[in-house]
């Protein structure tokens, strides 16, 4: 096993259980005004090349909940590759931190970090992966659902680093995954092989219904990430037909619960009487952000 969190398979299905076990543990205690010092005197530095609310907000209050200290580094802070190599931006924060978090544009760099800083590095969303969120998705569906092993999980919409991270980290506790993506906007030939070989089904779709049907979670995204604002217009019209709306909804299980990672385009990927809507656990799924990743935390700076 390995002391950064790049990927949602770093660690076994064992260690992940443990770890939302954790994260729900964390939750309850912060209900009850429980303070915890796990990271007292400890420094974890979070670099941002891409704009964020709450991935930013829940990393630095969950470090801060914790006792420890923030440290906010962006890219139009540093030199980061415009006169600075990765590495040596790595191994220079692993003399000053004892963690670094980054949101970056391309995996790679990531792990290049990981390779030369010496200290647990974790992905705060990259291009390909997003696992930090597919945390936060199990612990919000293992509250609501009591389990994740045996459940049909569906993704629908665009092929992307969340439908990747989600849709692999259920796969491997033993749900029966299915991701809906038109043609040419499906998951990468790299991550539908690393779906062969886990617990539970990963299967590439591209009919909405099929993949609908007696769903127990519909999750989806944003159409038009960032830096695809050009190709808007030709998503909308590639995606029209998969949206999760009323008449989506009454496909899957009647207890269906409805995920989105925000931030959501209302009446684009999804209709606003189903995002706001009872079976949303949108809202839960946002604030377990916090938790999941404090408990991401403890497990990598206290092994």
């Amino acid at each position: 096993m390995t002391n950064h969190y790049l990927t949602e398979l770093d660690l076994t299905p064992e260690q992940t259980r443990a770890l939302l076990q954790s994260a729900i543990a964390l939750k309850e205690e912060r209900n009850r005004g429980v303070r915890r010092e796990d990271l007292a005197g400890r420094h974890v530095a979070l670099y941002f090349e891409k704009p964020s609310v709450r991935t930013r907000v829940s990393f630095t209050v969950g470090v801060q909940e914790l006792g420890g200290q923030v440290v906010e580094l962006a890219a139009a802070n540093t030199k980061l590759g415009q006169g600075e190599e990765v590495a040596d931006f790595a191994r220079v924060m692993g003399r000053y931190v004892h963690a670094l978090v980054a949101r970056v544009f391309d995996q790679r760099r990531l792990e290049v970090m990981a390779k030369h800083a010496g200290i647990p590095v974790v992905n705060a969303l990259s291009d390909t992966r997003h696992p930090a969120q597919a945390l936060a998705d199990a612990q919000t569906i293992l509250e609501r659902k009591g389990r994740i092993e045996g459940l049909r999980f569906t993704f629908v919409g665009d092929g992307n680093n969340v439908a990747a991270s989600s849709g692999l980290l259920f796969a491997a506790l033993g749900a029966d995954v299915r991701i809906a993506s038109p043609l040419g906007y499906e998951l990468s030939d790299d991550i539908r092989r690393l779906g062969e070989d886990l617990a539970g089904r990963f299967e590439q779709v591209e009919d909405v219904d099929e993949a609908v049907r007696g769903a127990d979670v519909l999750y989806t995204d944003t159409w038009v990430s960032m830096g695809q604002e050009e190709q808007r217009m030709e998503r909308l019209s590639k995606f029209r037909a998969y949206s999760i709306n009323a008449e989506t909804l009454a496909k899957a299980a009647p207890d269906c619960a409805v995920m989105h990672c925000l931030p959501a385009v209302p009446g684009d990927e999804i209709t606003t009487d189903v995002m706001y809507g009872s079976q949303s656990a949108i809202w839960d799924q946002a604030e377990n952000r916090l938790h999941a990743q404090k408990a991401l935390l403890c497990y990598l700076l206290q092994s």
